[in-house]
């Protein structure tokens, strides 16, 4: 499987359908000298570009938009834009991304732009109440929109251990670790309904979303680490049934558990993509022409270089009880 961008490096693929057209809103890769860590410092990304197609046979252009936000262009950023998504309402379309912010701390800010492609004007705060990173939007059929975001490690969610609001974090993330030990929890991402501005979230705030173990009924333990939610929160309807995919992390599986309602609980369903070349993997699914596709990431251009990483595209199925398979049902 070739990747689907070549002339730079490209991950955290969020993919998109607008207007009958497939766009893709990735993080942006580039080379640095900074050593391998769990803060994930090397992974130093300034800006971001948008992609589009209109057909994901192999013969398809890629079109690369250029750029359309700069981490100089937004007053409340330090550095590191890391995996952004995008989400269109009101003729409008929103651009969420993670950054850190002058005190280090990751938040969530949100850039708005007239046409899929940009140019995004940043507003000059993160929204408020925000914190950690992977921002997934998800606008549901009732036309509601939520947002989904967290990571572990680098991603400081862990720093949030006494609750769940900005205002929790206890300031120790560089010695933050996530739970571990008989009967400890796994920490869950979280969801917030957005407003109906689409740059703030919604009355009822931020809530951890539950992921269930389909034995017990009961959420995953945090020594799970082959189903546990690390980060790249995503969420996909298909029918009745809202699917919540997410990264394992340190046991790099992409998994996905299913519930009934966009915020859960969700129980655990299976795996959706074994590890790849590369730390991470983070990844978007999306129906487009009337297929299902699988937009994830790895380092097979680089040679393996952890925070050079490339985005590619696989066509995914369900079978007769809608859970994800890699072959087409017969």
């Amino acid at each position: 499987m070739a990747p689907l961008i070549t002339h730079l490096y490209t991950a955290d693929p969020s993919a998109h359908v607008f207007e009958g057209r497939l766009y893709i809103y990735p993080s942006h890769d580039r080379e640095t000298d900074i050593a391998f860590n769990d803060n994930g410092d090397q992974y130093d990304m300034a800006d971001y570009h948008v992609f589009s197609t209109s057909s994901l046979d192999p013969s398809a252009p890629v079109v690369d938009h250029g750029v359309v936000l700069r981490a100089e262009d937004i007053p409340w950023v330090s550095k590191q834009l890391w995996a952004p998504d995008a989400a269109c309402k009101n003729g409008l379309y929103y651009l969420y991304f993670p950054a850190r912010d002058h005190a280090g701390v990751f938040r969530i800010g949100v850039a708005v732009g007239n046409s899929p492609t940009g140019p995004f004007a940043a507003d000059p705060d993160p929204i408020p109440g925000s914190y950690s990173i992977d921002p997934a939007a998800f606008v549901d059929a009732d036309g509601e929109a939520y947002l989904y975001f967290g990571g572990l490690w680098g991603g400081q969610l862990q720093c949030y251990q006494g609750g769940l609001g900005a205002d929790a974090f206890d300031g120790g993330w560089q010695g933050a670790r996530e739970p571990t030990g008989p009967g400890a929890v796994a920490m869950g991402p979280r969801v917030a309904r957005l407003a109906g501005d689409m740059r703030n979230f919604a009355g009822e705030g931020v809530r951890e979303v539950e992921i269930l173990a389909p034995e017990t009924g009961e959420r995953l333990a945090a020594d799970d680490h082959p189903r546990r939610f690390f980060e790249a929160a995503w969420m996909h309807r298909r029918g009745d049934t809202y699917y919540f995919s997410y990264s394992t992390g340190d046991t790099h599986y992409l998994c996905y558990a299913t519930g009934s309602s966009p915020y859960g609980p969700f129980t655990y369903a299976g795996r959706i993509l074994e590890p790849v070349l590369g730390w991470t993997t983070h990844h978007s699914i999306v129906e487009f022409q009337g297929r299902w596709w699988l937009f994830h990431h790895d380092c097979e251009l680089s040679g393996g270089v952890n925070h050079l990483r490339s985005v590619k595209v696989k066509e995914i199925f369900y079978d007769a009880d809608g859970k994800i398979v890699s072959e087409k049902p017969e």
